[in-house]
C-alpha cells in the first residue's frame, strides 16, 4: 500500500480499516505530526484525524472524575425537518452531505436527539478547534471566582510581564477575550505571510514563550477597545495569562474546575505547543456528550453541584454582546461577541473551524452540539446552512417537545 504523507496524515492511515488495529485503536503511524495546514487534508483524512488528535500530536490529558453527570434519553426523540434554499432537508441528509460526525440535542437536560457519522461512536473524541477559545474564557471566569485574576479590567501585563513595552500596554483582560486589543493581526492560515500562519513557525527568544515573543512585536492598529479583530493569537495570549495567574497548565485547571467537578464522562485531550504548553486558542478534543455538557454547564449558571465555578455577573457579561456586529463576521449570523462566545438573537454559541458548534438557548433550555469535517473549511455558505437552517431546525423541533 502506498504511504505518501500529506499534511501530517498518511494515505495508509486513512484507508486502513479500524478493525485491523488491536483493541479497536485506529491505525495511525507512530511519530506522525499534524501540519497546521489541516485544510489540505482530504475528507477521509479529516474523518480519522479529527478523532485521533492525541495520536498525531503531543497532548495533555484533561482527566475526568469518579462521578459522571448522567445525560438520560427523553421518552420522545425528535425527527427534525427543515427547508434550505427551497429544498426539504432531514437529519440523515444533513449528516451525509455536510460530513457530520456527531449531533446531540438536549432539552431540559435530557437527550432528545443523538446521531453519529463518519465512523465515529459515542466514545470517540473530536477536535474542537476554536471552541477551545470559549473553554479558555470559562477558565478565566473561574480564575476570577477563585481570586487568581483581579477582574476583567485588570491590565494584561500584570499577568504576562513579557508583553510590557509592547502594543499590549494598556490592554485589559476583557479586551483579550473580546478580541479588541487593537493589536494588528491577520488570521488567514492559507496565506504564508499572515500572522495566523507565521506565529507558529518562528520566534525563539531565551526564556520567553514563542507566541508571546511573536505577539509582543506586532504593531498597534487601533486603540484598545476600539475595534474587533478575530485573532487566535490573542486567545493564545489569553490562555498564557490564565495559566500564569493560576500557576498551573490550562488542562489541569480545566480538569479541576469542570471535568471533575461537573462530571464529564470521559477524559479530554489538549494539544500542546512545541514548548509543552496548552494553547488557549485551539487544541481540545472531547466526546460529543461532553460538548453538550459544556453547554449545559453554561445553561446551569456556571455551577458544578453546589459550587459556583463562574461568578454570576461575569457569566452574564460573557454571554452578552460586548462587541456588536453591524455586518456578518467570518460568515456567521451572530449579532455580537462576548467573552469568546458568539452572541445570537436568542442564543449564544462556541464555534470552531469545519463546523464545530455548541449552541445554547437559555429561554428554551436547549443545548445543541455539532461536530463536522467539512470538505472546505469555513465557507460562509456552510456556516449559514449550519446556523440558520440546521441549528434552527433542531431548535424549533426541540421546543415542540413541550
Amino acid at each position: 500500500m502506498k504511504s505518501t504523507e500529506l499534511s501530517g496524515l498518511t494515505e495508509q492511515a486513512v484507508t486502513s480499516p479500524r478493525a485491523s488495529a488491536p483493541n479497536g485503536a485506529e491505525p495511525l503511524p507512530p511519530g506522525v505530526k499534524m501540519s497546521s495546514r489541516y485544510s489540505q487534508w482530504t475528507p477521509e483524512q479529516r474523518a480519522i484525524g479529527y478523532r485521533n488528535m492525541d495520536k498525531i500530536d503531543a497532548t495533555h490529558v484533561v482527566r475526568n472524575g469518579a462521578q459522571v453527570r448522567a445525560l438520560r434519553a427523553a421518552r420522545r426523540q425528535i425527527s427534525p425537518r427543515w427547508t434550505w434554499k427551497g429544498e426539504v432537508m432531514d437529519l440523515d441528509c444533513y449528516v451525509k452531505v455536510m460530513h457530520t460526525s456527531g449531533v446531540i440535542v438536549l432539552k431540559d437536560g435530557q437527550i432528545v436527539l443523538e446521531r453519529y457519522g463518519l465512523g465515529r461512536t459515542e466514545k470517540d473524541r473530536w477536535y474542537a478547534f476554536s471552541i477551545t477559545k470559549s473553554v479558555t474564557a470559562i477558565l478565566a471566569g473561574a480564575a476570577i471566582q477563585d481570586g487568581y485574576i483581579k477582574s476583567m479590567d485588570a491590565p494584561a501585563t500584570n499577568y504576562i510581564p513579557d508583553i510590557k513595552g509592547s502594543a499590549y500596554d494598556g490592554v485589559t483582560v476583557r479586551q483579550l477575550f473580546t478580541m479588541t486589543s487593537g493589536v494588528k493581526w491577520n488570521e488567514d492560515y492559507l496565506d504564508p505571510n499572515s500572522d495566523g500562519y507565521r506565529a507558529g513557525q518562528c520566534c525563539y527568544e531565551a526564556g520567553i514563550h514563542p507566541i508571546v515573543a511573536y505577539m509582543r512585536h506586532l504593531p498597534r492598529a487601533a486603540e484598545p477597545g476600539a475595534r474587533y479583530n478575530y485573532s487566535t493569537g490573542e486567545t493564545d495570549i489569553a490562555g498564557i495569562l490564565v495559566s500564569n495567574a493560576v500557576g498551573k497548565p490550562l488542562s489541569e485547571y480545566l480538569s479541576e474546575k469542570l471535568w471533575q467537578s461537573y462530571g464529564m464522562e470521559a477524559d479530554a485531550n489538549w494539544i500542546v505547543d512545541r514548548f509543552g504548553r496548552d494553547r488557549g486558542g485551539s487544541g481540545i478534543s472531547m466526546t460529543l456528550r461532553d460538548y453538550a455538557r459544556i453547554g449545559q454547564f453554561m445553561l446551569d449558571g456556571g455551577k458544578a453541584g453546589a459550587a459556583q465555578v463562574l461568578p454570576p455577573d461575569w457569566l452574564a457579561d460573557a454571554i452578552s454582546a460586548q462587541v456588536t456586529f453591524p455586518t456578518p463576521q467570518r460568515g456567521h449570523a451572530a449579532v455580537g461577541y462576548g467573552y469568546s462566545w458568539w452572541i445570537y438573537k436568542d442564543s449564544y454559541a462556541a464555534l470552531g473551524s469545519d463546523g464545530q458548534a455548541i449552541f445554547v438557548y437559555p429561554q428554551d433550555k436547549v443545548v445543541i452540539a455539532v461536530n463536522c469535517a467539512w470538505p472546505a473549511p469555513n465557507t460562509p455558505e456552510d456556516w449559514q446552512e449550519l446556523e440558520v437552517a440546521f441549528i434552527g431546525g433542531l431548535h424549533a423541533e426541540a421546543v415542540r417537545q413541550r
